[in-house]
């Protein structure tokens, strides 16, 4: 058995940022026009009108402040309201491959590692462009890695059970160098016209590199443990799939074709299963919550992560102590969690503990306990 660690991390930022004060603006033409149009059916109780959003309304609510996007003039349109990417051929790379070259490239360079010595490529997404060939395997082949690739789902959980699979093919000597990718365009799946979520969510790619740490030619964190867990709900859901043409109006503009969540059920089930998944990994690990110098939870609401790390902690974290990047980062699924780890992990000593942790759909909660080597 091998000792896994991570040696390498990235992140891939798109160049377009959206602010809360631009998404309200068109979030507001819409709702305005929507109720114009609909006045007499609202009049008549047939229809809801829709309610106003404000940039106080979102940081209250999520803590948000902006978030980047692959394309805004899509988003903004209030006739559009959705981003607009080009139509790419098939000898072209994907979205998704072509944001993972940039982080997976970072990631390398700060392993101190070439493209050619990895031999095992997971990419761990909530959405994926296409069903096949796997983006994992485009990725493998753009990057000049060997071995084999694969892609997996596990919604916002998807980086830790990446991590997890590919430290346990480590462990056991199945694969040497592994890089797990997270290219998350939420942009293309949120319903931007919901005044409950039209805020949450946006772009990035994230990517780690792990190896044997016997192997690593720097700083690194060495994989202590990993744990992950689900339990079935459908209260955060999206319907959209390839047999939507097979059934009755599949392939109208209908609402839970996009993310649909019920905020409110998710906060009070989600929080307490997250807490004591941690809880029970850093007891079985032995480690007690004050040897812990560093919680990077994924990104998805402000008050979510403040309650967790009190919880954890058994007092209010410190804010070197719990990481937030959400206010700029909005909730980007997956790759929130390694977006804090990437940007708040350079600070650590050898010997300190931190953990990743991230969770979702499904519901799903990972964790990765890491020590400072």
């Amino acid at each position: 058995m091998f000792q896994p660690a991570i040696t390498g991390s990235g992140v891939f930022t798109p160049d377009q940022v959206i602010t809360n004060e631009e998404l309200v603006a068109t979030f507001n033409a819409y709702a305005e026009a929507f109720n114009a149009e609909n006045a007499a059916a609202i009049a008549a109780g047939e229809v809801e009108a829709k309610g106003m959003s404000s940039p106080g309304f979102i940081v209250g609510a999520s803590g948000i402040e902006q978030r980047y996007v692959m394309d805004k003039t899509g988003v903004l349109n209030p006739a559009v309201m959705h981003p607009l990417l080009r139509q790419r051929s098939d000898d072209e790379p994907s979205v998704m491959a072509e944001m993972a070259l940039d982080a997976c490239g970072k990631a390398l360079k700060q392993a101190g590692r070439e493209a050619g010595e990895i031999d095992l490529v997971i990419c761990a997404a909530s959405n994926h462009e296409r069903p096949y060939p796997a983006i994992a395997i485009e990725i493998q082949q753009l990057l000049g890695a060997g071995g084999f690739a694969f892609d997996m789902n596990v919604a916002c959980s998807s980086a830790t059970f990446g991590i997890q699979a590919a430290a346990d093919m480590i462990r056991s000597g199945s694969v040497r160098r592994a890089l797990v990718v997270n290219p998350e365009i939420c942009s293309g799946h949120l319903e931007w016209r919901d005044r409950d979520c039209h805020f949450i969510f946006g772009d990035v790619c994230t990517a780690v590199v792990l190896e044997r740490a016997e192997d690593a030619r720097g700083a690194h964190f060495v994989i202590r443990s990993t744990r992950c867990a689900t339990q079935f709900s459908n209260n955060i859901r999206n319907n959209n799939g390839f047999l939507r043409r097979t059934r009755p109006d599949g392939m109208a503009d209908r609402r839970d074709m996009q993310f649909m969540q019920e905020g409110r059920k998710v906060f009070k089930e989600v929080l307490p299963l997250v807490s004591r998944h941690i809880a029970q990994h850093l007891e079985e690990d032995g480690v007690a919550p004050d040897e812990l110098r560093r919680l990077w939870l994924h990104q998805a609401n402000k008050s979510m992560n403040d309650f967790i790390g009190k919880k954890v902690l058994g007092r209010v974290p410190a804010p070197e102590e719990q990481p937030n990047i959400l206010q700029d980062y909005a909730n980007t699924s997956s790759a929130g969690s390694i977006i804090a780890f990437s940007k708040y992990s350079d600070d650590l000593e050898s010997g300190d503990n931190g953990l990743i942790c991230s969770f979702g759909a499904g519901y799903s909660v990972g964790s990765v306990l890491l020590e400072t080597a």
